[in-house]
């Protein structure tokens, strides 16, 4: 089932994402801030799920042996450079911060590394479009892979 199947909410989710990914190849940043208001305006728990497990799903793609510190460095390295030519905003310490979150690593904390909603929203599109860039891979088949194993953990989850 395509992930423009799925309800309301999570369509939107996807959407939005799409949009900001779009923008973020074209580096336009007026469309590109458009977008990450767009995905700031959705419930910020949902887009940092779905980004989250898609970063982390072509993370594993990319690195299935696991990934070092020196892995995560050029990730981080290449995301930010790249992007600074058309999003000065960039900050490497979220995109890290973004990583680790992905991956399960690390959790922050609210009042230790405050981070809005609009701010995991721009640098996570960031992430993704740069992992997409590298595997190749389509948005939306990872965007589809990403709720499918969002429904897994849900019902997993479920007593």
């Amino acid at each position: 089932m395509s992930w423009r199947h799925l309800p309301k909410p999570a369509r939107a989710v996807a959407e939005a994402a799409e949009g900001a990914v779009e923008a973020a190849r074209a580096r336009d940043l007026p469309a590109f801030e458009r977008a990450a208001a767009a995905q700031a305006a959705l419930d910020s728990e949902h887009v940092a799920l779905v980004l989250g497990t898609v970063t982390r799903t072509l993370l594993e793609d990319l690195h299935p042996g696991g990934l070092t510190a020196d892995d995560v460095r050029a990730l981080v390295g290449r995301c930010a450079r790249e992007a600074a030519g058309w999003f000065p905003a960039v900050d490497a310490d979220v995109l890290v911060m973004l990583v680790a979150g992905a991956l399960g690593v690390h959790q922050p904390q609210a009042e230790a590394f405050p981070l809005d909603g609009e701010v995991v929203a721009r640098h996570a599109t960031l992430l993704v479009t740069d992992l997409l860039a590298v595997s190749g891979h389509p948005l939306g088949a990872c965007l589809e892979a990403a709720f499918a194993d969002i429904a897994l953990v849900q019902i997993a989850d479920t007593p």
